[in-house]
């Protein structure tokens, strides 16, 4: 699988992608990641993305031209299954879109920055908005990495033991896992619920599915 990420702040990602499970997941070449600073296709001498909006208002506005040309560039070499921008008011992202896209093989993934993107860049050149919340941040990395890491974790080899993602909230029937206890027993007063010490396995999964949270749940 890869991962093309646009940005006018690519540096944002080295940290992030440097450790952890990304960092395994590269290093075995079970993903590729490779980010763009989309200032290499700005405008003029100074390399200008943005521009004031027409029509007036506040903040600066992502021009097409060089989100043309970056996808020009990245498209004239592969075909790309999603080409996705992350925005506030796309599609909020779950579980369930992670579990669609690892089965893409080519994904470009567009940050935006300032007051937006041009919106013939969305029109034209986007074939998906997902948004993490309904919150905004000053750009989209944060929330490309997010997206990222849930894709990449679900990935055959990344994470050794199967078991614990199929454990995981969301993953099946829009649950949230069960509460989880390890040693000690007794902390402070604060002890492990018997239940989870009596051995009886049938006792313990009943539990752990009656302690399971539903979404709908959570959402009232």
């Amino acid at each position: 699988m890869r991962i093309d990420i646009v940005s006018i702040i690519p540096e944002i990602f080295h940290s992030i992608f440097s450790n952890s499970i990304m960092k395994r997941a590269i290093y075995k070449g079970l993903i590729e990641i490779h980010i763009h600073d989309l200032r290499k296709y700005g405008l003029g001498k100074r390399k200008n993305v943005d521009d004031y909006p027409y029509g007036g208002g506040s903040g600066m506005v992502i021009r097409i031209e060089p989100v043309y040309q970056c996808f020009y560039k990245l498209l004239s070499e592969r075909d790309y299954d999603e080409k996705i921008f992350m925005t506030p008011d796309g599609e909020l992202f779950s579980q369930k879109n992670a579990q669609n896209l690892i089965n893409k093989k080519n994904i470009i993934i567009l940050c935006g920055r300032y007051k937006g993107i041009d919106q013939r860049i969305r029109d034209h050149l986007i074939s998906k908005e997902i948004s993490i919340g309904n919150y905004i941040l000053s750009g989209g990395e944060l929330a490309a990495a997010v997206v990222i890491e849930s894709i990449v974790r679900l990935l055959p080899g990344v994470i050794q033991n199967k078991d614990s993602i199929l454990t995981d909230s969301f993953q099946k029937e829009s649950f949230i896992a069960p509460p989880i206890y390890t040693r000690p027993m007794i902390y402070k007063g604060w002890a492990v619920p018997n239940i989870l010490l009596s051995g009886h396995h049938k006792k313990i999964k009943d539990w752990l599915n009656e302690k399971s949270i539903p979404q709908k749940k959570l959402d009232t």
